[in-house]
This record gives structure tokens, sequence and C-alpha cells, in this order.
């Protein structure tokens, strides 16, 4: 009987661990710390996969569901109303034989966001709409040399 009461007496504290620290997570500003520059309303904003806005990003996860494609070491030479541009790589999971044991490739790509809007969730704050990125040598199998891809809103 006594094991069962110390057993239950675990369990509801770490429940109690557990909803606070999903609390305080939750609580957390919607701009990601370290991405070195804050959003305001008169700069766009990049919305990531989670619906933060991002102002520059060193990365990027394009392929949200999975994670199979990921920009990463971005350099961002352009970012105002008239669109932003950096350069960087893209990382591919080939997904041969099948994704989970599938292998990663890098792809150098140039990245151009367009098609500042306002965004739906945040009115305030203006978001690009749309992203290509351009393949400066070898690229995904299926790819073309310039992919667009609508953006979250």
């Amino acid at each position: 009987m006594r094991g069962a009461l110390v057993g239950t007496a675990v369990t509801l504290a770490a429940g109690a661990l557990l909803t606070t620290a999903m609390t305080t997570a939750s609580a957390s500003p919607p701009t990601p710390p370290g991405t070195g520059v804050q959003a305001s309303p008169a700069r766009p904003v990049l919305v990531d996969c989670f619906f933060h806005r991002n102002v520059r990003p060193a990365d990027f996860i394009l392929a949200c569901g999975d994670g199979n494609s990921r920009l990463t070491g971005l350099h961002w030479s352009q970012w105002g109303p008239d669109g932003a541009k950096a350069v960087g790589v893209n990382w591919v999971n080939d997904c041969d034989p099948y994704c989970a044991a599938g292998t990663f490739h890098q792809y150098p790509v140039v990245i151009r966001l367009t098609g500042e809007q306002q965004w739906k969730k945040h009115p305030s704050f203006e978001r690009y709409a749309q992203m290509s990125l351009t393949y400066t040598g070898a690229r995904p199998k299926g790819f073309n040399q310039v992919m667009t891809y609508p953006l979250w809103d």
C-alpha cells in the first residue's frame, strides 16, 4: 500500500513540474532569442513553422512536417519592404530508400523573399509571402534550378 502511495505522489509531482514547464514555455515571446534583430511593425518578418516572426534568421526549416529540408548558414545582404536576399545551404534528405533511412545532402542556394503582405495572425506586422530558392550548382533530384514556395501566414 505504501509503495502505491509513493508512486502516486511521484507521478503527481512529475505532472505538476511538467505543467509548470509547459506553462512557462508557452509564455515565451513570439520572437525566438538569437535572431539578432528584433522584429518591428516597420520591418517585414519571415514567419516560421511555429508562427514566430524572424528577421534575418541564421537558419530556417522548409519542411515543417518532417524536417527533411532546411536552410542553414544564411547570410542576408538585403532585408526590407522591397524584399530580402541571402545566400546559404539547403540541406535536403534524399529519402532513399525511405526518409528515416535517407541521407542529407547540401546544396548552395540564393534565397529571395518577396510579396510583403499584412500578417493575418498579427496585423500590425508585414510578412514575406513567398520564398524562391535558386540552386547555384547541383540540386536535389526532381528539383528545378529555381524553386518557389508560399510562406506561412
